[in-house]
């Protein structure tokens, strides 16, 4: 009973949020839902259908986001994906400008991750970043949790990291001017930390969250970090229903490795957040599990959370592919389209806890067709996760 309660448990939590040989082949899922949202993302529907970017990206992308549309033409998903690739090899930036205005034109996107490469000259943009800057997709959300089947070293956790994403180390301004001197600077303004701090309060208002944390290294950036900090204690101000607190960064990974219950939202700059959804993301059972989301005020990029490429295992059909389908839930919440995401999410929890198929970065043998195939048989199967009600 503990373990239908807690399966049930993630089910809400999570809202917004090829065939195998010798297989038996599934009949698809009939085509009967009619989808009532009163979400409309730009520029429009057409025959009440969602027109998405699909950018697959490097590594395991292609594969995982091959996965996903088989997926979605299974369960009969009203959405079209527009696939733009984007070579991260190239010097020329026509490719992700590319893939910005057809972001630009549908609104949202679903993607892999992009490679960049340390290699290239300093001139070489991270084209990752070069897409998040150009959209304004200002918050990066990563919901870190605990996922029934999954064994960990630690449980019950449930994270939200709200990470600001256009600004901090990432802010590609870089110079030599004296040789084997090189001046590295970090951006922090004070309208883009208003603008990531008031999104973290938001959030947790809107989750029913009690408490967020600052993460920062205010101690020794004075001014920088502690901008940060001083924007986040001012919203803080105008939320006296949510408990507000602060950590130093080093601190706060000691924290998450020994007692990551104690956080509930935690907000921080760009680097620090990345840092710290990496270490989250091993405590929950790694890379393999955890989706992630980009919102700016106008568009929506939804990736795996800790945006590895996962080049050394791509095309041997063994990674996970529940970050990626977790991840194409958010979207479809984001969408609207709560119904398709309820019960592809089901299904992959069902997956994980219940038919306990696992790939290799869990202790399994299974293969990612394998997983995808036993998601769709769960589809199949609907009804509700456990005989309680949903």
């Amino acid at each position: 009973m503990s373990a239908a309660r807690s399966v049930l448990s993630l089910s809400k939590i999570l809202q917004p949020w090829t065939g195998l040989k010798g297989s038996t082949v599934m009949r698809p899922v009939m085509c009967t839902r009619r989808e009532k949202s009163s979400y409309t993302p730009p520029p429009a529907k057409y025959g009440g259908r969602h027109t998405v970017t699909l950018i697959p990206g490097d590594g395991i992308g292609p594969e995982l986001l091959n996965h996903a549309q088989e997926l979605f033409r299974f369960c009969c998903v009203p959405v079209d994906f527009e696939v733009v690739n984007v070579d991260s090899s190239l010097t020329s930036e026509d490719e992700i400008n590319n893939a910005v205005t057809a972001i630009r034109r549908n609104g949202v996107a679903l993607k892999g991750n992009i490679e960049t490469n340390h290699n290239l000259p300093p001139s070489h943009k991270s084209r990752n970043n070069l897409l998040r800057t150009s959209l304004d997709l200002y918050a990066n959300v990563m919901h870190c949790q605990t996922l029934p089947g999954v064994q960990t070293r630690h449980k019950d956790i449930d994270i939200i990291i709200i990470r600001e994403n256009t600004e901090g180390e990432y802010s590609s301004l870089e110079h030599e001017n004296v040789p084997g001197v090189v001046e590295s600077l970090k951006i922090i303004t004070r309208v883009n930390s208003l603008r990531i701090a008031e999104y973290a309060f938001r959030q947790a208002r809107e989750k029913g969250r009690r408490r967020v944390t600052a993460v920062h290294k205010a101690n020794i950036m004075k001014l920088g970090d502690g901008l940060f900090l001083q924007c986040c204690k001012e919203v803080a101000a105008g939320y006296p229903d949510i408990t507000f607190d602060n950590m130093i960064v080093d601190n706060t990974t000691m924290q998450l490795v020994s007692k990551p219950q104690q956080f509930d939202v935690m907000v921080m700059p760009n680097l620090y957040g990345n840092v710290v959804s990496n270490v989250c993301a091993g405590l929950v059972g790694g890379p393999g599990l955890v989706p992630g989301a980009n919102y700016g005020k106008d568009y929506a990029v939804f990736e795996t959370a800790t945006r590895n490429t996962g080049k050394s295992i791509a095309n041997k059909n063994i990674a996970n592919p529940t970050a990626t389908l977790l991840a194409s839930c958010l979207m479809l919440d984001h969408l609207g389209l709560h119904d398709y995401a309820s019960m592809i999410r089901k299904a992959i929890l069902r997956t994980l806890s219940e038919t306990r198929l696992h790939t290799a970065d869990l202790g399994g043998q299974g293969t990612t067709s394998e997983v995808v195939q036993s998601i769709m048989k769960e589809v199949q199967k609907g009804g509700p996760l456990t005989s309680e009600k949903i």
